[in-house]
């Protein structure tokens, strides 16, 4: 898995690809938790690039969205892969994450 972060003054993006599973979520989970500590309370996940995500994944991105949430933020998707979108979808919880087309149009959203 392949994580980069970049922080804008609203946003913080985080990009990731590859295999998001069990071994790599943590790392994942890491990244996340550190952008909230920085004060982030709105992070878009760019998931373009992931080709596989367990359920480990599914439960960060479920943990983040309710911590963002209780301190009134949100946590969107940008472009997606068809297997994320699937995935989510599978899992019945696509309806909880705002998803875009696009980092831009994703980072407009805030």
């Amino acid at each position: 898995m392949d994580i980069s972060i970049h922080e804008y003054k609203r946003v913080g993006v985080v990009t990731v690809g590859g295999r998001i599973d069990g071994s790599t979520s943590p790392k994942l989970e890491t990244e996340l938790k550190e952008l909230m500590k920085a004060g982030k309370k709105n992070i878009i996940l760019d998931m373009s690039a992931v080709d596989f995500m367990s359920s480990s994944c599914l439960r960060v991105m479920l943990t983040t969205r309710k911590s963002l949430m209780g301190k009134g933020g949100r946590i969107v998707l940008a472009d997606p892969s068809q297997r994320v979108t699937d995935t989510l979808d599978i899992a019945g919880i696509d309806v909880l994450f705002d998803v875009f087309p696009d980092r831009e149009a994703a980072v407009a959203s805030f």
